[in-house]
């Protein structure tokens, strides 16, 4: 097996596909950079092709494949792809839901309890296998890796650490919705299972439908509409008996039905915003009770996260300024579009020990030659520049309070831009930030940007900055008050912002934000991600060109080529 490459697939909720090679990542995407379907849920057809390409040219061999999940209701959407299509066009409120909808909904949650067994992997094999058939590999040995072991084992692997505690926490996969476990020597072992039925994650996914808002999707909005509620004791807050934390275990009180419907109930008791509030606030009671718990048990003070649930960045700022823990690591693709990658890592150390990774950059999918990118300008009839000096060029544009589409090297892995997919723009104008929402995003007005910060910058810009635990925008950090004017347009109500710190190793954009530092004094700028909210992020120059085309922004950094509007 040595020296071949190992094919990690995901083919649900955001699907993807990774290759890796002895210990190095090669390749990571997910498939809704290419069908332009956000959190697309088909076989990933086109990014595995975009794997093979990679293989073919290098002349490789891929020696196995790894699957994520096998349990009885993926299995039964892998039958039967429509069930998954129509729950996709529901959940994204791209079809209006009927009483059968929900219905089926009830009988997922009843039915998630019943993990992977022989007759599962047994027709999920034989599906996959299909599939791979159809795309050029055959007689591919396929292997399934349980659901939360792929979040585990993506964590631990690529965080650094020698030994830690490592966490999952989401709504359902293999009948589980967590587990708790620690990583040391290279060896992974698992202590506690959280049951599908007691899953936190269902519970905040039902908050979400609650609100109106794209379950799987919009859970941000509920945590960015907490902040602008009236605090409230955690002692008078009704959630607070939905779930028990029982040492390392999470128990939950009501089944799925009985809980979505007391949570509705208490919904119309409660303004909007508050009604977040008190959903966000035990959410954090009852992780940070378990990862406090777990902490003590391992007397480790090194976590590592994964799981849909740790894409909550204030909660991540409160695990992280837990006392008893010391460092705190994210997986960056934290959510399901992460499982294939965790596939792969999982069955790599399974067959070659290969026990850890460098993960120090998240630049994993599509680049484009000035070649391809020149091909498409012309097509396009667009008017452009090639720039000797362009970080100068567009620093300046900035300064001038103009946004800019930003396109370099290769697409960022995972649900953040971090410059080489971005629009960005200064970091002090509320009102470039409204009509970034409200005109080019067409989001909601309260849904704060990031900012991008050179790491040299951030001890003096955050409270309680911990020395580069937040290059992939994984963590919320507060602004010192003696700052919160200069990131104006990049902090919450509460002065919170989930930062990227920028290395040097980032070269165009290092560079850039060494540029506006000349003038604001801080390497910072608003940094989101190139796309239309509701909408995936750019993969193509082609996509590029289709905003800069269909919205005000009259710039756009494409490579080295400046295009502008006339």
């Amino acid at each position: 097996m040595k020296n071949r490459a190992i094919l990690g697939i995901w083919d649900g909720h955001d699907s993807g596909a990774a290759l890796i090679k002895d210990d190095k990542i090669i390749i990571a995407v997910n498939e809704e950079r290419y069908t332009r379907r956000k959190l697309e849920i088909k076989f990933p057809i086109n990014s595995i092709n975009e794997i093979l390409k990679y293989v073919k040219k290098n002349q490789g061999e891929i020696s196995a494949v790894a699957v994520s999940t096998s349990d009885f209701t993926k299995t039964l959407t892998r039958v039967i792809p429509a069930l998954k299509e129509r729950y996709y066009l529901v959940r994204r409120h791209k079809k209006q839901p009927s009483m059968t909808d929900f219905l089926m909904k009830i009988i997922k949650y009843k039915i998630t309890q019943f993990g992977s067994n022989y007759l599962t992997r047994l027709i999920s094999g034989i599906i996959i296998k299909k599939k791979l058939r159809l795309l050029g590999l055959n007689n591919k040995k396929v292997y399934f890796v349980d659901h939360h072991q792929c979040h585990a084992e993506a964590a631990a692997r690529t965080s650094g650490f020698k030994e830690a505690v490592i966490i999952t926490i989401d709504g359902l996969g293999d009948g589980l919705s967590g587990t708790v476990s620690f990583f040391s020597e290279g060896r992974l072992k698992r202590y506690s299972s959280i049951s599908s039925l007691d899953s936190v994650g269902i519970y905040f996914e039902f908050i979400t439908q609650i609100m109106n808002f794209r379950e799987l999707e919009d859970e941000g909005k509920v945590m960015a509409l907490a902040g602008y509620a009236y605090p409230t004791d955690i002692s008078k807050n009704p959630m607070k008996n939905f779930f028990e934390v029982r040492g390392i275990q999470i128990k939950g009180k009501y089944s799925a039905l009985m809980m979505y419907r007391k949570l509705k109930n208490l919904c119309f008791l409660y303004p909007r915003e508050q009604f977040c509030y008190l959903a966000q606030q035990c959410l954090e009671y009852w992780v940070i009770q378990l990862i406090k718990n777990a902490v003590k048990q391992f007397k480790c003070s090194n976590i590592c996260l994964s799981g849909g649930i740790f894409a909550n960045i204030v909660l991540n700022m409160k695990i992280r300024n837990i006392e008893e823990v010391k460092k705190c690591y994210v997986f960056p693709h934290m959510g399901d579009g992460g499982l294939g990658l965790g596939a792969a890592v999982a069955l790599n150390y399974r067959l070659n020990k290969v026990d850890s990774y460098k993960f120090n950059s998240l630049y994993l999918g599509t680049g484009y030659s000035d070649s391809e990118v020149i091909e498409f300008l012309k097509r396009y009839k667009l008017n452009y520049a090639k720039l000797k000096n362009p970080e100068k060029i567009i620093a300046d544009l900035i300064l001038k309070n103009e946004i800019i589409l930003l396109f370099q090297g290769r697409m960022e892995y995972g649900p953040r831009a971090l410059g080489n997919r971005s629009i960005i723009a200064r970091p002090d104008s509320p009102e470039i930030k409204d009509k970034l929402n409200l005109i080019i995003k067409k989001r909601a007005w309260y849904q704060p940007f990031c900012p991008s910060v050179l790491e040299e910058d951030a001890e003096k810009l955050f409270i309680e900055y911990d020395n580069r635990t937040n290059l992939f925008m994984t963590m919320g950090y507060k602004v010192k008050k003696n700052h919160v004017n200069l990131m104006k347009a990049v902090i919450s109500y509460d002065d919170i912002c989930r930062p990227q710190f920028v290395l040097p190793t980032n070269g165009f954009y290092y560079r850039l934000l060494k540029k506006i530092r000349k003038k604001l004094g801080f390497g910072v700028i608003l940094n989101t991600s190139f796309n239309i909210h509701g909408f995936p992020i750019v993969r193509s120059p082609e996509d590029a060109i289709n905003i800069f085309l269909n919205t005000e922004i009259k710039f756009m950094l494409i490579n080295d080529f400046l295009v502008k509007k006339e």
